[in-house]
């Protein structure tokens, strides 16, 4: 389990078919073989560590779900370490199990922020609501707004400065994980 606090960015180094190698200073010391990190939101499992740098797979259904079949050599990639039972718990319960993916449709700077416009799939809309949780690429965010087909989110200082989001651009393919109590509560409704 993830807190969508991202705790470093860090630098893809090697794509040899499904394997990703990714360069992580600062909790590099913390990697075990088989243990789990969230990459750009997904949950991958380490299979190799030699210095600084560790192995992920990236299995088909992975590519499906998600953006990771778009990383390139030097992309820079969300990464978080599972929260230990003994952690502080910023942000929200995350999964690192992605949805969907979704398109940044707008970009407005404002004095302190920047308002990301997603747009998403509309059966995900439903686990959407106004000041609920989201993880894009792996960081937890707060919807601001939200329709039929997108919603939007604040972007503060800090979050753009030391996550990938900063780097978005219009047009640009972002993971999505909805909140897992919505998913919890739509099946107890309808079962």
């Amino acid at each position: 389990m993830f807190t969508g606090i991202v705790e470093t960015i860090g630098a893809v180094t090697s794509i040899e078919g499904n394997k990703i190698g990714i360069v992580a200073k600062k909790f590099s010391d913390r990697l075990q073989i088989g243990g789990s990190v969230s990459v750009k939101g997904a949950c991958l499992t380490i299979t190799s560590i030699k210095n600084e740098q560790f192995m992920v797979d990236v299995v088909d259904e992975t590519r499906r779900k998600t953006n990771l079949g778009d990383l390139r050599l030097a992309s820079n990639v969300n990464l978080e370490l599972p929260v230990p039972v003994t952690g502080s718990f910023d942000g929200h319960i995350v999964q690192g199990h992605i949805d969907n993916t979704v398109q940044v449709i707008s970009i407005i700077e404002e004095s302190d922020s920047q308002l990301i416009k997603f747009k998403t799939n509309p059966l995900d809309i439903r686990y959407l609501v106004k000041k609920g949780f989201v993880a894009v690429d792996g960081v937890s965010l707060t919807i601001v707004d939200c329709d039929s087909d997108w919603f939007s989110i604040a972007l503060i200082p800090h979050t753009s400065k030391h996550t990938t989001l900063g780097e978005l651009k219009v047009g640009d393919t972002t993971n999505l994980e909805v909140d897992l109590f919505a998913k919890y509560a739509e099946k107890f409704l309808t079962s």
